[in-house]
């Protein structure tokens, strides 16, 4: 495996710029997540790094070596797309042996077939070896194409949204096996998505990205409890921050130079009356088994928190509201650092 740089990196289509002076180590080892929405700029990064686009300025060092104008054959990078992108003629076993049968680095048979047998039982998929790949459900035909790449052990695996086109269940599944894979093997993953859960729960640190450029990179737990912004904010959390004018709430010690009140379900809580300063009327509830979610409106400003299952609740009702610990943000969207204690 091996340390990643993109250092000022610039790519444009057309008038577009897809990154814009992006920087980033990922360290040897590491899963960093790309995170952000549609058209952010994380595919293309991919691509960079993989050598199938060329940066019109910066560079991408992999291993300490300048590789912006290097082919993708002499990067020795592995690539994991969105589709499964396998040979439906060719056996799992096939399949996941391809890559090490390939004239670039072609190894001999018995070291290919032992290559293919520890992937195969890394990915719990060792009776699957003798099946046609269109034999196959949904989850494991993903697990052979990550297992194609992981069978080559390269510099660095990049991963384009691999889970997304699974159910829920499978993407589950698949998020713990990946990081437990990637725990035992050591080794260096870019992986790119817009599924918070994914980043939280996969991630070593998380990058934010919007619009081509870095927002913010830190651990999960950095970039979750600390956003530099409110759009940083706003991409994690389930369900998502509540945010409301500061004068909303007139009673709350707020800095001065606040405008905007960031409040996380675990920063807001509901209960009785009680002569709250705080008074909202419950709109409806939805019920996931463990938890509920509590739909407020609070002065025509609509809210969402958590509550226990056995809580009773009914539409209509008006309950009191406390906030603790919620974030600040300025005229500009950033967030206001407030002194603990």
């Amino acid at each position: 495996m091996a340390d990643v740089r993109l250092e000022g990196v610039t790519k444009r289509f057309g008038d577009v710029a897809a990154i814009d002076n992006l920087s980033l180590d990922i360290a040897d080892g590491e899963l960093l997540v790309l995170l952000g929405p549609t058209g952010a700029g994380k595919t293309t990064t991919l691509r960079m790094v993989a050598g199938l686009e060329r940066p019109d300025a910066g560079r991408v060092e992999i291993g300490g070596l300048d590789v912006s104008i290097e082919p993708p054959a002499v990067r020795d990078v592995a690539f994991v797309f969105q589709q499964y992108s396998l040979y439906p003629h060719l056996t799992v076993y096939d399949n996941l042996a391809f890559p090490l049968r390939s004239p670039a680095r072609r190894l001999p048979e018995d070291q290919v077939r032992k290559r293919v047998q520890d992937v195969a039982a890394l990915l719990h998929i060792e009776g699957k070896l003798a099946n046609k790949a269109t034999r196959l459900s949904g989850g494991e035909m993903q697990r052979v194409a990550i297992g194609r790449a992981l069978v080559r052990a390269p510099a660095i695996y990049l991963m384009d949204e691999p889970l997304s086109s699974l159910d829920a269940k499978l993407r589950a599944e698949l998020r713990l096996e990946l990081k437990r894979i990637q725990v035992e093997l050591g080794a260096t993953i870019l992986y790119v998505t817009h599924d918070q859960i994914e980043a939280m729960t996969m991630a070593t640190r998380i990058g934010v990205i919007a619009e081509g450029r870095l927002v913010q990179i830190g651990t999960p737990r950095e970039v979750y409890e600390q956003p530099d912004n409110l759009y940083v904010a706003t991409q994690l959390g389930t369900p998502p921050i509540n945010l409301m004018p500061v004068d909303l709430l007139p009673a709350l010690r707020a800095p001065r130079e606040a405008r905007m009140i960031g409040a996380r379900t675990e920063q807001l809580r509901i209960g009785a009356v009680n002569g709250s300063a705080n008074r909202a009327v419950l709109r409806w509830v939805e019920h996931l088994g463990d938890q509920n979610h509590v739909h407020l409106d609070y002065k025509g400003h609509a809210l969402v928190t958590l509550a226990d299952p056995h809580q009773p609740l009914a539409a209509g009702q008006e309950v009191g509201l406390a906030l603790t610990n919620p974030l600040y943000f300025d005229a500009a969207g950033r967030r206001i650092a407030i002194a603990a204690g």
